[in-house]
């Protein structure tokens, strides 16, 4: 069944209880300004310190956006895009496009303006609902985003090149909709990259949302006394598919803003939260403050957090040996999966098998995988080839590129480009990456992007981007820069004319070297990936 249909049960069965907690602790003090400073200033600092919705306003919240939807011409099969960083209003628009048969389309709040206007172009969506931190890069295209488009501001001071959502929905009814959707209509496209940058749409039916609710409430034997704690960013297949487990469990979540230790053992302490997802750095930092004295298990009341577990980059076992130590009665589990796998769980290790640490892990609900060779078939158990799946959570498509689509499903198997192999127990291991992506504190980083940035610098000969291992993120940028002859170039100049980039996609290191490459012109990145370490990513470490 479509998952709009258990948020209604829970409405109707929970209605008083509460349903999500909106957190912003590292922000408490709020001030007026323009909306014009909003880009300039992190969104928190206009955020309440906490507010929540129970089961019943969610689902009215999110049947008025539908109704809203549908009274603006938008009709089944249409595309509405979400652009905001994560607040109490994120999941019932999410829900209330659901509900109005429209398909969801989540940007990454990452995107600049060229980001979004080419993926709204992509995508062929036909509205786009913005947050106040999205003011000015939505107004650098306004006029082509609003050709054929709605755009919809959900905040105060709204922007005259859009329409208000808090005004637009204040009429709106808050029964549901009544539009009949089964699980073979489409419900979203999200986005993912190759080793290009050039963002792909992934199409998925409503199947596929169920699918990955469904995985997480089992995996993790999600309650009703459960309280899940939300940190990621709900774009984010993983943080969005993750909550649902609380979704079909009718069980309370927690969205909280900030990764601090203190916050997030704050917010598990306060809000008696029983399960978090962490990315690698947040545990990382939080054991190191542990360590230090910064913070003290004593100083909160943790007992009732079960389950920790990590996605979105491989994890170093010595991490979770180190947190035993600090957790001994935690339940651990990681999760591997992609964007065209409806996000995480395709593969879990499973929170019965901590002496596995190091392995993605088994098959999840429902899938299948495999490990072939470079002409599709099944190699021996313990041999390395790439890594396919199958099961109710494969995409139907690459929106409107059918030549990417025949080159990753191939006869209901998705390949996902990730080389593994599958030890003795039947527990699957990645090996490598065979797309050049860099996963560095779990956001996606596209080397060529930064190439072809780099190239701009009138000093530089030639560029190469990889990742390297780090302690904290998992992968930090390095740049391999190759100068024109002749001329000088220091890191200092490097550093300057890198200011022009998103501080996350800046290079955290600099190198000054020739760049390898082959007989046909490409460059010879594993050279410079053994060269410097970074085929080491994959910790082989044991417990």
């Amino acid at each position: 069944m479509p998952v709009m249909d258990y948020l209604e049960r829970n409405a109707q069965l929970y209605p008083e209880e509460v349903a999500l907690v909106e957190l912003n602790p590292e922000e408490q003090e709020t001030r007026r300004i323009s909306w014009k400073e909003y880009d300039l200033i992190e969104p928190s600092r206009f955020e309440p310190y906490r507010r929540e919705i129970t089961w019943a306003v969610f689902d009215e919240k999110a049947n008025r956006f539908a109704n809203m939807l549908l009274s603006r011409g938008i009709r089944k099969g249409d595309k509405v895009a979400i652009l905001m960083y994560n607040c109490l209003e994120w999941l019932p628009i999410y829900f209330g496009v659901l509900k109005s048969g429209a398909i969801a389309v989540p940007f990454n709040f990452r995107y600049d303006a060229d980001e979004i206007l080419y993926c709204a172009e992509l995508a062929e969506v036909d509205m786009v609902v913005f947050g106040p931190a999205f003011i000015g890069r939505i107004e650098a295209y306004a006029e082509r985003l609003s050709k054929g488009r709605l755009l919809i501001y959900v905040g105060d001071n709204c922007p005259g090149f859009a329409e208000s959502y808090h005004e637009l929905v204040a009429d709106c009814s808050s029964q549901s909709p009544g539009i009949e959707i089964t699980d073979e209509d489409y419900g979203a496209i999200y986005f993912s990259s190759g080793t290009t940058g050039f963002p792909k749409a992934i199409l998925h039916k409503h199947r596929s949302l169920t699918q990955a609710a469904e995985m997480e409430q089992k995996h993790h034997a999600t309650g009703r006394e459960d309280t899940f704690l939300c940190i990621p960013p709900l774009y984010h297949t993983g943080a969005k598919f993750h909550w649902m487990g609380s979704l079909v469990a009718g069980s309370r979540s927690v969205l909280l803003k900030g990764t601090k230790p203190k916050t997030i053992l704050s917010a598990v302490s306060k809000e008696h939260c029983t399960i978090v997802w962490l990315l690698v750095p947040w545990a990382q930092d939080i054991l190191d403050a542990l360590e230090s004295g910064e913070v003290k298990k004593e100083d909160y009341q943790l007992e009732q957090w079960r389950l920790m577990h990590i996605g979105a980059q491989p994890v170093p076992p010595s991490l979770i040996k180190r947190w035993k130590e600090y957790f001994p009665n935690h339940d651990y589990d990681t999760n591997y999966g992609l964007s065209e796998s409806t996000g995480p769980g395709c593969v879990h290790l499973g929170m019965e098998n901590i002496h596995k640490v190091g392995a993605i892990g088994v098959p999840g609900y429902r899938w299948e995988c495999k490990i072939v060779d470079e002409q599709g078939i099944t190699v021996r158990q313990g041999e390395v080839g790439e890594l396919c799946v199958k099961g109710p959570g494969v995409m139907t498509c690459y929106y409107n590129n059918e030549e990417a689509t025949a080159e990753t499903i191939r006869d209901g198997w998705l390949f996902t480009g990730d080389m593994a192999m599958q030890d003795e127990d039947g527990f699957y291991f990645l090996v490598d990456r065979k797309k050049d992506v860099i996963v560095s504190g779990g956001e996606n980083i596209y080397p060529v992007q930064i190439e072809d940035f780099l190239r701009r610098y009138d000093k530089i000969k030639d560029v190469a981007v990889i990742g390297m291992p780090d302690y904290r993120l998992g992968e930090k940028t390095a740049a391999i820069i190759e100068v024109k002859e002749d001329m000088t170039c220091t890191r200092a100049e490097i550093e300057e004319f890198c200011l022009q980039l998103p501080r996350y996609k800046r290079p955290k290191e600099i190198i000054f070297e020739s760049i390898p490459r082959n007989a046909t012109g490409k460059i010879e990145k594993p050279k410079l990936r053994k060269k410097y370490g970074a085929d080491n990513l994959v910790a082989k470490e044991t417990m």
